[in-house]
């Protein structure tokens, strides 16, 4: 199997504390972080979608109004 290829997220700044996202063969998304590259999380493109409206929705309750 292929090494897949993985993005660095937008929103990582430095080298240290970086997301990467890679999508599999099978359509699955990979998620890693670098501090523990080995370690990979799995989840269809329907997860990632759900938790990241999620935490979109809280982070905008939690927001001060302005």
């Amino acid at each position: 199997m292929s090494e897949p290829a993985w993005q660095k997220s937008s929103f990582s700044e430095d080298q240290a504390n970086c997301l990467f996202i890679a999508t599999a063969p099978d359509g699955t998304i990979r998620l890693r972080e670098s501090d523990d590259p080995q370690t990979v999380i799995a989840t269809a493109p329907q997860g990632l979608t759900a938790l990241l409206r999620h935490i979109k929705s809280r982070h905008i309750k939690s927001s001060p109004s302005s």
